[in-house]
């Protein structure tokens, strides 16, 4: 998988995961697809995804926006 992918696959994982947590566990994590959301909105703008850089780090192949 690209970078690409695999960042887009743990973003949705996150906000499926924190609604879940949100609607069962406690309203509080709501706040972790907030932030994932957050970050992908400031990425679209700057270009810069630290989970983008960590893969890249670990040898993920790059995609077309990263």
């Amino acid at each position: 998988m690209t970078i690409d992918k695999l960042v887009m696959a743990f973003a949705g994982s996150m906000v499926l995961l924190g609604v879940l947590l949100g609607h069962y566990v406690s309203p509080y994590w709501l706040w972790l697809p907030g932030f994932v959301g957050a970050n992908m909105l400031q990425a679209a703008f700057t270009g810069f995804c630290p989970l983008a850089r960590i893969l890249k780090h670990f040898g993920a192949k790059p995609g077309a926006a990263f």
